[in-house]
Protein backbone atom coordinates (compact mmCIF):
# COMPACT_ATOMS: atom_id res chain seq x y z
CA UNK A 1 0.00 0.00 0.00
CA UNK A 2 3.01 2.40 0.70
CA UNK A 3 4.02 1.95 -2.70
CA UNK A 4 1.21 2.63 -4.57
CA UNK A 5 0.48 5.70 -2.05
CA UNK A 6 3.81 6.50 -3.27
CA UNK A 7 3.34 6.02 -6.90
CA UNK A 8 0.12 8.49 -6.98
CA UNK A 9 1.77 11.32 -5.09
CA UNK A 10 4.67 10.85 -7.27
CA UNK A 11 3.07 10.83 -10.62
CA UNK A 12 -0.25 13.54 -9.39
CA UNK A 13 1.67 16.77 -11.12
CA UNK A 14 2.28 14.93 -14.53
CA UNK A 15 -1.57 13.51 -14.28
CA UNK A 16 -2.66 17.09 -13.79
CA UNK A 17 -0.71 18.33 -16.48
CA UNK A 18 -1.55 15.78 -19.04
CA UNK A 19 -5.06 16.45 -17.98
CA UNK A 20 -5.42 20.11 -18.59
CA UNK A 21 -3.55 18.81 -22.27
CA UNK A 22 -6.15 16.79 -23.14
CA UNK A 23 -8.91 19.07 -22.56
CA UNK A 24 -7.44 22.06 -24.21
CA UNK A 25 -7.02 19.77 -27.01
CA UNK A 26 -10.37 18.51 -27.35
CA UNK A 27 -11.31 22.27 -26.58
CA UNK A 28 -9.37 23.48 -29.51
CA UNK A 29 -10.53 20.93 -31.31
CA UNK A 30 -14.25 21.00 -31.06
CA UNK A 31 -13.64 24.75 -31.74
CA UNK A 32 -13.26 24.90 -35.19
CA UNK A 33 -16.13 22.70 -35.93
CA UNK A 34 -18.19 25.78 -37.14
CA UNK A 35 -16.09 26.88 -39.36
CA UNK A 36 -16.36 23.24 -41.34
CA UNK A 37 -20.07 23.53 -40.95
CA UNK A 38 -20.41 27.12 -42.35
CA UNK A 39 -20.79 25.97 -45.75
CA UNK A 40 -17.81 28.42 -46.78
CA UNK A 41 -13.97 28.38 -48.05
CA UNK A 42 -12.53 26.16 -45.25
CA UNK A 43 -15.52 23.63 -46.13
CA UNK A 44 -14.86 23.63 -49.68
CA UNK A 45 -11.21 23.70 -49.52
CA UNK A 46 -11.47 20.08 -47.71
CA UNK A 47 -14.22 18.95 -49.79
CA UNK A 48 -11.71 19.45 -52.72
CA UNK A 49 -8.74 17.67 -51.22
CA UNK A 50 -7.63 14.19 -52.61
CA UNK A 51 -8.29 11.57 -50.64
CA UNK A 52 -4.94 10.74 -50.42
CA UNK A 53 -4.25 13.85 -48.29
CA UNK A 54 -7.36 13.26 -46.14
CA UNK A 55 -6.35 9.91 -45.47
CA UNK A 56 -2.86 11.08 -44.09
CA UNK A 57 -5.01 14.33 -42.35
CA UNK A 58 -7.44 11.68 -40.77
CA UNK A 59 -10.60 11.93 -42.04
CA UNK A 60 -10.40 10.29 -45.42
CA UNK A 61 -13.65 8.29 -45.33
CA UNK A 62 -15.59 11.07 -42.95
CA UNK A 63 -18.11 13.43 -42.98
CA UNK A 64 -16.61 16.17 -41.13
CA UNK A 65 -19.31 18.60 -42.10
CA UNK A 66 -21.64 16.17 -39.83
CA UNK A 67 -20.60 15.93 -36.07
CA UNK A 68 -20.19 12.62 -35.77
CA UNK A 69 -17.73 12.29 -38.71
CA UNK A 70 -15.66 15.75 -37.22
CA UNK A 71 -15.55 14.19 -34.03
CA UNK A 72 -14.29 10.72 -35.19
CA UNK A 73 -11.55 12.80 -37.08
CA UNK A 74 -10.63 14.62 -34.24
CA UNK A 75 -10.91 11.32 -31.79
CA UNK A 76 -7.59 10.91 -34.09
CA UNK A 77 -5.69 12.47 -32.54
CA UNK A 78 -7.19 12.51 -29.26
CA UNK A 79 -6.93 8.95 -28.92
CA UNK A 80 -2.68 9.43 -30.93
CA UNK A 81 -2.11 11.49 -28.02
CA UNK A 82 -3.49 9.37 -25.11
CA UNK A 83 -1.29 6.47 -26.72
CA UNK A 84 1.70 8.76 -26.39
CA UNK A 85 1.14 9.14 -22.70
CA UNK A 86 0.19 5.71 -22.09
CA UNK A 87 3.63 3.85 -23.17
CA UNK A 88 5.40 6.67 -22.02
CA UNK A 89 3.74 5.84 -18.65
CA UNK A 90 4.14 2.09 -18.98
CA UNK A 91 8.03 2.91 -18.94
CA UNK A 92 8.51 5.32 -16.54
CA UNK A 93 6.92 3.41 -14.01
CA UNK A 94 8.64 0.94 -14.45
CA UNK A 95 12.00 2.07 -15.59
CA UNK A 96 12.49 5.02 -12.90
CA UNK A 97 13.69 3.67 -10.21
CA UNK A 98 16.99 2.42 -12.36
CA UNK A 99 16.96 5.72 -13.89
CA UNK A 100 16.72 7.56 -10.97
CA UNK A 101 18.79 5.09 -8.87
CA UNK A 102 16.36 4.42 -6.19
CA UNK A 103 16.14 0.87 -6.82
CA UNK A 104 18.24 -0.22 -3.60
CA UNK A 105 15.87 2.23 -1.60
CA UNK A 106 13.15 0.07 -3.33
CA UNK A 107 13.93 -3.34 -3.26
CA UNK A 108 15.22 -3.25 0.26
CA UNK A 109 11.85 -2.78 1.45
CA UNK A 110 10.47 -6.19 2.86
CA UNK A 111 7.99 -6.47 -0.40
CA UNK A 112 8.65 -8.98 -3.72
CA UNK A 113 9.31 -7.33 -6.67
CA UNK A 114 5.46 -9.17 -7.84
CA UNK A 115 4.03 -6.53 -5.25
CA UNK A 116 6.32 -3.44 -6.53
CA UNK A 117 5.03 -3.86 -10.12
CA UNK A 118 1.44 -4.84 -8.94
CA UNK A 119 1.04 -1.32 -7.19
CA UNK A 120 3.21 0.60 -10.29
CA UNK A 121 0.87 -1.46 -12.60
CA UNK A 122 -2.18 -0.49 -10.72
CA UNK A 123 -1.43 3.50 -10.27
CA UNK A 124 -0.13 4.06 -13.99
CA UNK A 125 -4.17 1.96 -14.80
CA UNK A 126 -5.85 5.03 -12.80
CA UNK A 127 -3.65 7.57 -14.55
CA UNK A 128 -4.91 6.48 -17.90
CA UNK A 129 -8.41 6.04 -17.07
CA UNK A 130 -8.66 9.72 -15.34
CA UNK A 131 -7.15 10.51 -18.61
CA UNK A 132 -9.65 8.51 -20.79
CA UNK A 133 -12.33 10.01 -18.71
CA UNK A 134 -11.64 13.72 -18.94
CA UNK A 135 -10.99 13.40 -22.39
CA UNK A 136 -14.93 11.77 -22.67
CA UNK A 137 -16.09 14.12 -20.88
CA UNK A 138 -14.27 17.27 -22.23
CA UNK A 139 -15.60 15.87 -25.72
CA UNK A 140 -18.94 15.38 -24.15
CA UNK A 141 -19.44 19.08 -22.86
CA UNK A 142 -18.30 20.46 -26.11
CA UNK A 143 -20.67 18.21 -28.37
CA UNK A 144 -23.08 19.29 -26.41
CA UNK A 145 -22.57 22.96 -27.19
CA UNK A 146 -22.11 22.62 -30.89
CA UNK A 147 -23.86 19.98 -32.37
CA UNK A 148 -27.59 20.51 -33.95
CA UNK A 149 -28.08 17.59 -35.62
CA UNK A 150 -29.01 13.46 -34.05
CA UNK A 151 -27.37 12.42 -31.28
CA UNK A 152 -23.72 11.33 -31.57
CA UNK A 153 -23.60 10.11 -27.45
CA UNK A 154 -23.24 6.35 -27.74
CA UNK A 155 -20.89 6.40 -30.63
CA UNK A 156 -18.71 8.83 -28.52
CA UNK A 157 -19.01 6.07 -25.40
CA UNK A 158 -17.93 3.43 -27.75
CA UNK A 159 -14.95 5.23 -29.08
CA UNK A 160 -13.26 5.80 -25.87
CA UNK A 161 -13.91 2.27 -24.90
CA UNK A 162 -12.22 1.85 -27.39
CA UNK A 163 -9.30 4.12 -26.54
CA UNK A 164 -8.91 2.74 -23.36
CA UNK A 165 -8.41 -0.65 -24.81
CA UNK A 166 -5.46 0.11 -26.90
CA UNK A 167 -4.40 2.71 -23.96
CA UNK A 168 -4.20 -0.34 -22.03
CA UNK A 169 -1.97 -2.10 -25.00
CA UNK A 170 0.62 0.54 -25.16
CA UNK A 171 0.81 1.26 -21.59
CA UNK A 172 1.82 -3.00 -20.75
CA UNK A 173 4.06 -2.38 -24.16
CA UNK A 174 6.23 0.49 -22.51
CA UNK A 175 6.31 -1.44 -19.37
CA UNK A 176 7.65 -4.75 -21.20
CA UNK A 177 10.18 -2.64 -22.80
CA UNK A 178 11.27 -1.56 -19.81
CA UNK A 179 11.27 -4.32 -17.64
CA UNK A 180 13.26 -6.38 -20.28
CA UNK A 181 15.95 -3.49 -21.40
CA UNK A 182 18.47 -2.47 -18.89
CA UNK A 183 18.98 0.43 -20.08
CA UNK A 184 16.24 2.96 -19.37
CA UNK A 185 16.81 5.36 -21.87
CA UNK A 186 16.83 3.07 -24.57
CA UNK A 187 13.30 1.60 -23.75
CA UNK A 188 12.15 4.75 -23.82
CA UNK A 189 13.65 5.80 -27.24
CA UNK A 190 12.24 1.83 -27.96
CA UNK A 191 8.66 2.72 -26.69
CA UNK A 192 8.16 5.93 -28.81
CA UNK A 193 9.28 4.50 -31.86
CA UNK A 194 6.76 1.64 -31.49
CA UNK A 195 4.12 4.41 -31.16
CA UNK A 196 5.59 6.10 -33.73
CA UNK A 197 5.44 2.89 -35.99
CA UNK A 198 2.17 1.91 -35.05
CA UNK A 199 0.74 5.40 -36.44
CA UNK A 200 2.58 5.74 -39.68
CA UNK A 201 1.43 1.73 -40.65
CA UNK A 202 -2.16 3.49 -40.22
CA UNK A 203 -1.97 6.15 -42.04
CA UNK A 204 -0.41 3.80 -45.06
CA UNK A 205 -2.90 1.24 -44.42
CA UNK A 206 -5.83 4.03 -44.64
CA UNK A 207 -3.84 4.88 -48.28
CA UNK A 208 -4.22 1.21 -49.87
CA UNK A 209 -5.88 -1.93 -49.11
CA UNK A 210 -3.14 -3.64 -50.40
CA UNK A 211 -1.47 -4.08 -46.92
CA UNK A 212 -4.06 -4.08 -44.71
CA UNK A 213 -2.85 -7.14 -43.65
CA UNK A 214 -0.14 -4.49 -41.80
CA UNK A 215 -2.99 -3.64 -39.69
CA UNK A 216 -2.15 -6.40 -37.12
CA UNK A 217 0.83 -4.32 -36.54
CA UNK A 218 -1.08 -0.85 -35.45
CA UNK A 219 -3.60 -1.07 -32.46
CA UNK A 220 -4.72 2.13 -34.15
CA UNK A 221 -6.19 -0.04 -36.61
CA UNK A 222 -7.98 -3.22 -34.42
CA UNK A 223 -11.71 -0.87 -34.29
CA UNK A 224 -13.47 0.91 -37.43
CA UNK A 225 -14.17 4.40 -36.53
CA UNK A 226 -16.29 3.64 -39.76
CA UNK A 227 -18.15 0.82 -38.06
CA UNK A 228 -18.29 2.88 -34.80
CA UNK A 229 -19.97 5.60 -36.69
CA UNK A 230 -22.17 3.76 -39.00
CA UNK A 231 -23.59 0.73 -37.06
CA UNK A 232 -22.55 1.67 -33.60
CA UNK A 233 -20.76 -1.93 -33.09
CA UNK A 234 -17.88 -3.35 -32.33
CA UNK A 235 -15.85 -6.46 -33.18
CA UNK A 236 -16.13 -9.07 -30.55
CA UNK A 237 -12.96 -10.53 -31.73
CA UNK A 238 -11.04 -7.83 -31.79
CA UNK A 239 -11.71 -7.01 -28.41
CA UNK A 240 -10.56 -10.72 -27.44
CA UNK A 241 -7.69 -9.79 -29.13
CA UNK A 242 -6.70 -6.40 -27.36
CA UNK A 243 -7.47 -8.56 -23.69
CA UNK A 244 -5.17 -11.29 -24.64
CA UNK A 245 -2.67 -8.96 -26.35
CA UNK A 246 -2.61 -6.88 -22.76
CA UNK A 247 -2.48 -10.13 -20.68
CA UNK A 248 0.22 -11.42 -22.62
CA UNK A 249 2.63 -8.29 -22.39
CA UNK A 250 1.46 -7.64 -18.82
CA UNK A 251 2.76 -11.26 -17.62
CA UNK A 252 5.92 -10.80 -19.76
CA UNK A 253 6.35 -7.41 -17.61
CA UNK A 254 6.40 -9.61 -14.58
CA UNK A 255 8.07 -12.02 -16.16
CA UNK A 256 11.32 -10.33 -17.05
CA UNK A 257 11.33 -7.94 -14.21
CA UNK A 258 11.22 -11.17 -11.50
CA UNK A 259 14.24 -12.48 -13.26
CA UNK A 260 16.92 -9.22 -14.22
CA UNK A 261 19.49 -8.07 -12.74
CA UNK A 262 18.09 -4.70 -11.49
CA UNK A 263 20.83 -1.64 -11.55
CA UNK A 264 21.78 0.00 -8.11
Amino acid sequence: MNIFIRELKANRKALIIWSICMFLLVLSGMGKYSAYTSGGASGDIFNNMPYSIKAIFGFGTFDITKMSGFYAFLFTYVQLTVSIHAVLLGNSMIAKEERDKTTEFLIAKPVSRTTIITAKLLVALINILIINLVSFISSIMMIAYYNTGESVIKGVIMMHVTMFMIQLIFLSVGALLAAFMRRSKASGSMATGIILGAYIISKITDLTDKVNVLNILSPFKYFSLVDIINENKLSIIVIALTILLTAIFTVSTYFFYNRRDLSI
